[in-house]
């Protein structure tokens, strides 16, 4: 063949290969030379293109010509991204190793798993990147599902699906589309702007975990503060609400950072302990829905409705889902790090007894899809138990379970540093699991065991289990001792000496006598003295009170003191949501805009309140806001509200900075001078004498609204509290101490600078307070003169 010929016919045949799909059997092509015609055959050959020339005419030379072969280049063929082994079956969750990741997850009634990794650009779009089926032989190990995988995770997510049977009946919700969270994983990923709808408007975007790295944080040695619980001053917070208002003025509104920002205002308010509502991953957007009253939408501000209990909520973090949610994480710890520099710990409100998949009609987004009937309290037909009030009810006393929550716990205190925990309608906690089995929890049947679920126990394996654990123990515990099943365990919460309570009878009990109502002077002393009527006889102390005036459910301090009525038309539920007794008065006008005398009983009244929860035995605590007087407008149920309702308003707190602000600051700070303030066992007689108008005799009547007490003090000497809460004033005898007489310190009846005489009052006004006081306090048989609704402090000073 010429060689200019062959040339060509080698030019055609490589086009051929670049440029044609398919190569086919025989084709025809005509050159130069009239009496040449030569058929060029190919075959497909995986390494070669083998083509054959035959000279088609008679001519000379005929026949076959010689067979060229082109090599073509050998297509890559890429290693599998991933290498497959058999993993291990702990511990649950993803683990990072030196050479790879291990995944472990419970799930006894599925019949298959899958592990799905996920990108961050396939997430939104409900797009599985790498899916691999984990084998019933090697993959599972009793009800455990695992898989180590070796490679490259970087920018990866995962989740898993389960296949099984779907019958809600017998409680079974497995749908092998749904990709679903691991109950353990340590940051949950999707929408990461607060209150944003995601794509096509979704309010529940998919969501998918992130794969563990080995970063270790810089906790610059960082170690627990360990308080003595009885000198706690707590603070309860939410963390977007403390510094989204504009006035904060903060780089990072809104965030774990925010609040980082701002830990010198509590630091100067004397709070040495915050209590984080839920920061729990959640989605705020669970309720979104149009309100019509204020034209914007409700959202799930609050936080009460768990998704999932190892991810901080990455919302909260300036980072967002940045790194894989690393940085929120991060974000979190420099929160609780910074705090422990300020010396202030970090507790966590914790919601054990529900989550966000609902009742049968919410959504399946993780414990439902992996095993529903172990992870919730199920009735024998599959209903959902609703104690939570929630549509679902958390099984916390199921071995898994409890075992499960132990494990978040220990998280949080190992590696998140937390001081301690609050546990939201901790009530549920006590309740017999699903099937309750006595042989299962206690190892041997229960003579006359006629419990079901539900039940409440006297030894709760997961209270048993959390107050006998090696790390745990150590904490601050903390229940909200009821729920919404109409169990109610105040006092009589199993403690093992160790569990405190949010005691909402000091709270009732207090609010009641503080706005003059007959019949509580008795119950109102024994809350002075840290509620001994509760804990005294199961072996507590004082500090397993946790004392309280108001919190996040109810008014805030300004509107216990503003509205006899709950005011909730904005929440768009016709003012049928919220608590309709709410032991408030609103000191003779309903609202914000009243008379001039009104608005000043308002403030004596605000005054009182936060007064005598710094003087009572046990633990206070203060909501956020109330330092200032913050207002919802009478609004007792903002859970829905990310606007003004909610946000810390530090203008607000500015204005309020010589005011009440001033008085909350000295009276904090003047508990913690105190050592009597903080005892660690009830008070006696060696310490503690009540009063009348007359010394030493008490009024502890039905119509008495007058209650007097003296403390002996080691720091300050005797300190004489007193209490009138008629709405007449009282002329009283104060008990004599020769060679000793009675100065004033706090009158709350006076306005500021003279509600607090500190060291801060110039020497001009505070002499002209001491001879107001003057004419009463000396002589043989000093006395006081108490308007209506008032509470003084003296204290005793040698007479020289």
């Amino acid at each position: 063949m010429d060689a200019s010929v062959m040339e060509k016919l080698l030019r055609c045949a490589s086009y051929s290969t670049l440029h044609t799909p398919k190569l086919t059997s025989t084709h025809n092509f005509e050159f130069g030379n009239p009496n040449m015609h030569m058929k060029w055959r190919t075959r497909k050959n995986n390494n070669a293109l083998v083509v054959n020339a035959s000279d088609g005419g008679g001519g000379g030379g005929g026949g076959e010509v010689d067979t060229a072969v082109v090599e073509k280049d050998k297509p890559k063929v890429l290693p599998p991204r991933f290498q497959v082994l058999q993993g291990s079956p702990m511990p649950f969750g993803a683990t990072a190793q030196e050479d790879g990741v291990n995944f472990a997850i419970y799930s006894r009634n599925a019949t298959s798993a899958t592990l799905c990794l996920m990108t961050p650009s396939d997430l939104p779009e409900k797009r599985v990147t790498e899916q691999i089926p984990l084998d019933q032989l090697t993959n599972k190990t009793g009800d455990v599902w695992h898989v180590f995988l070796k490679g490259d995770f970087t920018n990866m997510l995962y989740g898993y699906k389960f296949s099984g049977e779907f019958c809600p009946e017998e409680g079974h919700y497995y749908d092998s589309s749904r990709i679903l969270l691991d109950p353990y994983a340590k940051a949950v990923l999707s929408r990461e702007e607060f209150g944003v709808l995601g794509a096509d408007d979704d309010c529940w975007s998919q969501m998918a975990c992130k794969i563990p790295s080995n970063h270790e944080f810089d906790w610059e040695g960082d170690l627990p503060l360990s308080f003595a619980q009885r000198d706690l001053v707590i603070y309860e917070m939410h963390v977007r609400g403390f510094t989204r208002h504009e006035s904060s003025k903060t780089e990072s509104p809104g965030t774990y950072l925010g609040v980082v920002d701002k830990l010198d205002h509590l630091k100067e308010l004397g709070v040495n302990c915050i209590e984080l509502m839920p920061c729990h991953e959640f989605n705020e957007l669970e309720y979104f829905s149009y309100n019509p009253v204020l034209g914007d939408y409700r959202l799930n501000y609050w936080g009460y409705s768990t998704i999932n209990y190892f991810s901080p909520m990455l919302r909260y973090a300036s980072a967002g889902g940045r790194n894989g949610g690393l940085d929120a994480i991060n974000e979190f710890k420099q929160l609780v790090k910074e705090a422990h520099k300020r010396g202030i710990e970090v507790l966590m409100d914790v919601v054990f007894n529900h989550t966000a998949e609902g009742n049968e009609n919410g959504p399946i987004l993780s414990f439902r899809g992996v095993d529903n009937s172990v992870f919730y309290m199920l009735a024998p037909k599959g209903e959902f138990y609703n104690y939570s009030g929630c549509g679902n009810t958390f099984n916390c006393n199921h071995p898994i379970v409890r075992q499960f929550i132990v494990d978040s716990l220990r998280y949080w205190v190992t590696d998140m540093h937390v001081d301690g925990f609050r546990f939201d309608l901790a009530s549920i906690m006590t309740r017999g699991s699903s099937l309750f089995d006595a042989v299962n929890v206690y190892g041997n049947q229960v003579e006359d065991d006629l419990l079901t679920t539900g039940s409440p126990l006297t030894n709760p394996p997961l209270i048993d289990m959390i107050s006998n654990d090696p790390i745990l123990r150590g904490v601050k515990l903390i229940a909200e001792a009821w729920d919404c099943g109409g169990l109610y365990q105040v006092g009589v919460f199993p403690h093992w000496g160790i569990w405190s309570e949010w005691n909402g009878k000091y709270r009732d009990t207090v609010r009641q006598f503080i706005k003059g109502t007959d019949g509580f002077s008795g119950a109102f002393a024994e809350c002075l003295c840290g509620s001994p009527n509760l804990y005294q006889e199961g072996g507590r102390k004082p500090w397993n009170s946790i004392n309280f005036i108001c919190a996040h459910d109810g008014f805030t301090l300004a509107d216990l003191v503003m509205y006899n009525d709950k005011h909730n038309l904005a929440n768009g539920e016709d003012n049928k949501d919220g608590e309709s007794h709410n032991n408030s008065w609103n000191c003779g006008q309903e609202g914000e805009f009243v008379s001039i005398s009104v608005k000043r009983l308002r403030k004596r009244q605000m005054r009182n309140f936060f007064l005598c929860l710094m003087v009572s035995q046990g633990v206070p605590m203060i909501h956020m806001g109330d330092e200032y007087g913050h207002t919802k407008g009478g609004n007792n149920n903002t859970y829905c509200h990310d606007n003004y309702m909610n946000y810390f308003q530090w203008d607000k707190k500015e204005e309020s900075s010589s005011d009440f602000f001033r008085f909350c600051r000295l009276v904090t700070n003047f508990r913690h001078e105190c050592e009597a303030l903080g005892l660690n066992d009830f008070p006696t007689a060696e310490r503690l004498q009540w009063h009348g108008h007359a010394p030493e005799t008490p009024d502890w009547s039905e119509t008495s609204r007058f209650v007097a007490f003296t403390m002996k003090d080691l720091v300050k000497g005797e300190l004489y509290i007193a209490f009138n809460t008629s709405h007449l004033p009282v002329t009283i005898t104060l008990p004599e101490r020769p060679g000793y007489r009675w100065q004033p310190l706090v009158d709350t009846s006076k306005t500021a600078p003279f509600d607090f005489l500190s060291d801060d009052v110039p020497e001009r006004e505070r002499e002209v307070a001491m001879k107001q006081y003057a004419q009463f306090l000396d002589g043989n048989f000093p006395t006081q003169s108490m308007e209506g609704a008032q509470i003084t402090i003296l204290r005793s000073r040698g007479s020289c």
